[in-house]
């Protein structure tokens, strides 16, 4: 069974910001394409007078003089669409993008939570009107078809009326079919596909077929379904920050219950916030080990709040709150041991969740060892509050100096040495202007570069030596390439200290 689609797409974007309430002048966006400038898109007074999208400006003024130009801002339009289609996921979480100024949501199984398809649909019309959007909506059995329909017009019984640039073929394929007589879908529908691709290419009986309803291609949404949703709606917005944080608790303690009975705990949650204007505000935690824990959820919540640049504004108010947990753990029971371990273990993790929380998921890391011999990649900083894997740090037998040092310089840093033979360990090296003579040395340990991962199969072996000069610094130096087989006169480079 085919399933219902709806195609939102755009117009135009709101009033300009040039000339406020009163401007009433026809309007367009205009972009240098090949020298020139040209128009990108227009408001419905402009089309009405026959300004048309890629016409040169100089043109369109001499049809309209009064044409107001405004520069087009192809990240600006992007960024609204994205915040049109955040809006759009309180009807559905299959949200598509259909670039550069439509939107595409598969409707299957909630249009009876609006009161129908219609309903759904005129709801979606009056939230956009608001925000002072001009859309064309059309609902159909396949995407392509709600695309063709919210593009040209018509009916969705009407499919074979439309133009046969709906099939979005190339310029030339579309320009050869009406030279041929094929000007409508139904003109094409009353064919063998095999004449069709023959003539006009394997792709267009393809996208006849996706139009007509022969293919359902699925959309793919722009974020993946997570594992568990709550969601609470209100016939009366609220408009206080507490009472949407009472409304997050009850969810979070919905969730929690769920949770519990699958014997698992989320590691991300995040919250809807949707304003009656269409706007959403999302807040996103993250927690280092599983969790259903609520009144841990909600400090991290409010510690977010806190810690939010621009204060959340409710605006006419939140009508609906959804609480999504992306990501799901096993989380079963654990019997604390008597010595507290686990207790001290989640200490820290709640330690680590706050502060992610409140200076940013990036700002608190943890290393993690790497199955490398190249030294500067053997360690991994990642976010604290990601699944640390295992982890086995290399230790020196006992009685032994460390293998490696406490800080390595990235990138490596050139330094003079002089040696006794070149392919011999230093005697004496210039770092930073500053002289040291070396007192004990060891090495060198010999690495060689990861050359399978490099173009051209070649790389440069290091020699690595640790130093220790007459003040008792200890240093960690390679020359980089083997003397007479790699390179004529090796460099030497400063990598790292150990004290």
């Amino acid at each position: 069974m085919l399933r219902p689609y709806s195609h939102v797409a755009p117009l135009s974007q709101p009033s300009p910001p040039k000339g406020g309430e009163g401007f009433s002048a026809p309007f367009a966006f205009v972009e240098k394409q090949k020298g020139a400038m040209r128009l990108v898109a227009v408001d419905p007074h402009a089309l009405a007078l026959g300004i048309v999208p890629g016409l040169s400006l100089a043109d369109a003024r001499a049809r309209v003089p009064e044409l107001e130009a405004i520069d087009y801002d192809p990240q600006a339009d992007k960024t609204w669409l994205e915040r049109i289609a955040d809006g759009c996921d309180r009807y559905t979480p299959m949200v598509a993008i259909d670039p550069p100024d439509g939107l595409l949501l598969d409707i299957s199984g909630c249009a009876h939570l609006f009161g129908g398809e219609q309903a759904l649909v005129d709801d979606i019309q009056t939230r956009l009107d608001r925000l002072g959007m001009t859309v064309r909506i059309a609902c159909a059995a396949t995407p392509d078809a709600a695309h063709a329909l919210a593009r040209h017009g018509g009916k969705e019984d009407g499919i074979g009326a439309l133009p046969v640039s709906a099939l979005r073929l190339s310029s030339e394929e579309t320009v050869a079919l009406r030279r041929a007589g094929l000007k409508r879908i139904g003109d094409l529908t009353a064919r063998a596909s095999a004449p069709l691709a023959a003539r006009f290419g394997e792709s267009a009986p393809e996208l006849l077929a996706r139009l007509a309803g022969g293919r359902d291609i699925r959309i793919t949404p722009r974020r993946p379904e997570p594992a568990l949703v709550v969601e609470r709606r209100f016939a009366e917005p609220i408009g206080h920050v507490d009472a949407a944080l009472a409304a997050i608790e009850y969810l979070a303690r919905q969730a929690a219950q769920r949770m519990q009975q699958a014997w698992r705990g989320g590691r991300r949650f995040e919250v809807l916030l949707f304003r009656t204007d269409g706007l959403v505000r999302r807040l996103r935690i993250e927690t280092s080990l599983p969790n259903r824990d609520v009144p841990l959820l909600m400090r991290l919540f409010r510690e977010r709040i806190e810690a939010l640049d621009d204060p959340i504004d409710p605006g006419f108010g939140f009508d609906l709150v959804r609480l999504a947990v992306p990501v799901f753990e096993d989380l079963a029971p654990v019997q604390l041991p008597l010595d507290g371990g686990s207790i001290a273990e989640g200490e820290m993790a709640a330690l680590i969740d706050r502060l992610s929380t409140r200076l940013g998921r990036g700002r608190v890391r943890r290393l993690a060892a790497r199955d490398t011999h190249c030294p500067e990649q053997a360690v991994l900083a990642f976010p604290a509050v990601e699944a640390a894997p295992d982890t086995h740090w290399p230790a020196p037998e006992p009685g032994e100096p460390p293998l490696r040092p406490i800080h390595l310089f990235d990138p490596p840093q050139r330094i003079e040495v002089m040696a006794q033979v070149p392919d011999g360990p230093p005697l004496r090296f210039r770092w930073r202007h500053v002289l040291h003579e070396v007192a004990r040395h060891e090495g060198p340990e010999r690495i060689g570069a990861l050359w399978w991962r490099r173009a051209d199969n070649k790389g440069l072996t290091r020699d690595y030596y640790r130093i220790e000069d007459l003040a008792g610094h200890r240093f960690w130096i390679f020359r980089h390439g083997l003397y007479g087989a790699e390179a004529i006169n090796p460099d030497w480079y400063m990598h790292g200290l150990f004290a």
